[in-house]
């Protein structure tokens, strides 16, 4: 799929994360990446294969503590 050189991580990889995007819709909350992959903005991934990647954010990211 990937015509990058040196390619982009495959869907499969650890790092697929890290492959350039194809496509970015902020709008939306997604983008799609040269490997294949839907990035959802919540962390949560679709691979091509259709298997769901549930959202995987640092836990407390984001949080506000009162002071």
């Amino acid at each position: 799929m990937c015509q990058h050189q040196p390619p982009c991580p495959s869907a499969d990889s650890a790092d697929r994360e890290s492959a350039r995007l194809a496509a970015h819709h902020p709008e939306q909350g997604w983008s799609l990446l040269c490997n294949g992959v839907v990035l959802f903005e919540d962390t949560g991934e679709l691979l091509p294969d259709g298997q769901a990647i549930a959202p995987h954010r640092p836990v407390g990211a984001g949080l506000m503590t009162a002071a």
